[in-house]
């Protein structure tokens, strides 16, 4: 996920125009956006938007955003309640609904009586029966065969409107930036544990066998290769057992 995936996000679904920002809406956003930041947890970053979704959009009474993994696969992030993650379960099974068209296909998809939807059939009826009877589903970002989508639920049919678009556009926005960037710091902090975790392995080698950082690397590659495991899992191994795993035993 990417910051100029998001820039070129689509408006509104119902029209063309400008998403309408209001300085105080715009600027609270801005702020739990920022407050979000420095949030190592993931999970957490995601029930605070989805807090602010509910709190800030008309017509809203339930949200979460959903994680479609390799096209396939729905999860429920940051749920309010038990009826997003059971829409979410019902997409799923349905291999259809919003969410899935909102992440795949279009950037924002209003269902305004789920009662009368005849985009997603079997998805709509079920959903209703559920309780969704109004859902708006927006496109947060799409990286590869992953997908985001924040979903919105009413319990009134007909709840959702322009504004309610509009709105929930502006917070995606802010949610689709503030998850890139801790992307992006979970990233730097995964490549800072590999880094320290294969530089012990690599010293625990050089003390041992009296050997160079360039040969107690190639030891730890040639161990990697042997197993089919990651080098970073076999310098966890060493570390953790003193050895390295079985079937890469090497005379230096």
């Amino acid at each position: 996920m990417s910051e100029d995936s998001i820039v070129n996000r689509g408006m509104p679904s119902s029209h063309h125009g400008g998403v309408e920002r209001k300085r105080d809406l715009a600027t609270e956003l801005a702020e739990l956006a920022r407050s979000l930041q420095g949030e190592p947890d993931v999970d957490a970053i995601v029930a605070g938007f989805v807090h602010a979704a509910v709190e800030l959009i008309p017509g809203v009474d339930e949200g979460s955003v959903s994680v479609v993994l390799g096209r396939r696969r729905v999860d429920s992030r940051g749920a309010s309640g038990t009826l997003p993650e059971r829409i979410d379960a019902l997409q799923m099974e349905a291999g259809e609904g919003p969410c899935l068209e909102a992440a795949y296909k279009h950037r924002t998809i209003r269902v305004p009586d789920m009662a009368h939807e005849d985009r997603w059939p079997l998805f709509a009826q079920r959903a209703s029966a559920a309780g969704a009877k109004g859902m708006l589903s927006i496109q947060l970002w799409v990286e590869g065969d992953d997908l985001g989508a924040l979903n919105l639920y009413s319990h009134e049919a007909d709840a959702f409107t322009d504004e309610s678009e509009n709105i929930g556009l502006l917070v995606a926005s802010h949610a689709a930036v503030a998850f890139a960037e801790a992307k992006k710091s979970g990233q730097l902090q995964e490549a800072v544990d590999s880094r320290d975790v294969i530089g012990q392995a690599k010293g625990i080698l050089m003390e041992r066998h009296k050997i160079t950082g360039e040969e107690a690397f190639i030891v730890l590659s040639i161990a990697s290769q042997r197993v089919h495991l990651k080098l970073w899992d076999v310098a966890d191994f060493l570390i953790s057992s003193g050895e390295l795993p079985s079937r890469t035993k090497t005379s230096y």
